[in-house]
């Protein structure tokens, strides 16, 4: 079936005639005389009154700009928007050594917070890498997961520093 293109003009047995507007992979938008906008299935029952012979995209940007969007996260190295949580927006953190003799570190808690943010990243890109290794055997696979999960466990004490629980490390919560 051979789709038509933006500019057709059809009779919708439920909307009356329309010139179609837009075409998805699934649907055309149709602007018909009486009843405005309305998108039909590219199968629906209507009679083609004139077909444009356009060259027609049957794919939205919308879904091609899902579809990047799902492909740049899964496999580049850039990372979400990680808030820090407001308490600590503009903070540092001192190390004091226990000799005093020995002068204290201060570093921006933004600085020390991208960094934690930064690792989770590397760990997940990891996980992503030994998921797709064909030149690992499931055991190892596991055997792998279970030391990032661990890696992940170690660093919950940072989760009180993200601003958005959702974002929070999360470790093996079995207790062996």
């Amino acid at each position: 079936m051979k789709l038509l293109g933006i500019g057709s003009r059809i009779d919708h047995s439920e909307y009356g005639k329309g010139v179609v507007t837009n075409v998805t992979s699934t649907m055309y938008w149709v602007t018909f005389i009486e009843k405005g906008l309305e998108t039909i299935a590219i199968d629906a029952d209507f009679k083609v009154i004139e077909a444009a012979e356009d060259e027609v995209d049957s794919v939205s940007f919308y879904e091609i700009e899902a579809s990047l969007i799902q492909i740049l996260k899964k496999w580049s190295d850039t990372s979400e928007v990680v808030p820090l949580a407001d308490k600590y927006r503009g903070g540092k953190m001192i190390l004091q050594p226990e000799d005093v003799s020995l002068s204290n570190k201060e570093i921006p808690i933004n600085t020390f917070f991208h960094k934690i943010v930064m690792l989770r990243d590397r760990l997940r890109v990891m996980e992503q890498k030994i998921n797709s290794s064909k030149n690992l055997d499931d055991q190892e696979k596991i055997d792998l997961q279970q030391y990032i999960t661990r890696c992940y466990g170690s660093l919950t004490t940072f989760n009180v520093l993200f601003k958005n629980n959702s974002q929070n490390f999360k470790g093996d919560s079995s207790k062996k």
